[in-house]
């Protein structure tokens, strides 16, 4: 649990960002928290954010999937498709987290989808499905992040 596996970018934008020495995949991974909660970057363009989270180590009390962690997924894909939107002079923020849970889950992997509501030029909206290995939905989240100029070294270090 936790290992990153290499997410799939398009060519242009790998390229784009390897042109100013970013390691993309690196920094559009889940991070030090993703990472211990053992989520997966599957897939990312700025038109669609799969990733995958296990159940076990991520409940509650109760033994189901905690809500937290469940906004810990749809924040990071739904940040991830902003950040490839506003591209390499850009910095998503995430300013607006909604999530509706929906139902439980105990076991295996969820899956969650991040497609765009909104993208603009300050602010990049994305919707986020996240449903167990049935295609059942167990949220539905909306991210909202303001895009803000970045410079080069914000990038890289």
């Amino acid at each position: 649990m936790g290992e990153q596996s290499t997410a799939k970018f398009p060519q242009d934008v790998l390229d784009e960002y390897a042109a100013l020495g970013v390691d993309l995949p690196a920094l559009f991974s889940a991070g030090h928290l993703g990472t211990r909660m053992g989520v997966q970057i599957v897939e990312a363009s700025s038109d669609r954010v799969v990733g995958t989270m296990p159940v076990e180590g991520n409940t509650q009390p109760y033994g189901l999937l905690h809500g937290g962690a469940s906004a810990v997924l749809a924040e990071t894909l739904g940040s991830i498709g902003a950040m490839l939107h506003g591209g390499s002079k850009k910095l998503a923020v995430g300013v607006d987290l909604n999530c509706t849970h929906h139902r439980g889950a105990r076991s295996g992997l969820v899956t969650g989808v991040a497609t765009p509501v909104h993208r603009g030029r300050s602010t990049a909206t994305y919707e986020i499905v996240i449903t167990d290995e049935q295609d059942n939905r167990v949220c539905s989240a909306r991210l909202t992040c303001m895009l803000r100029d970045s410079a080069p070294q914000t990038l890289t270090g």
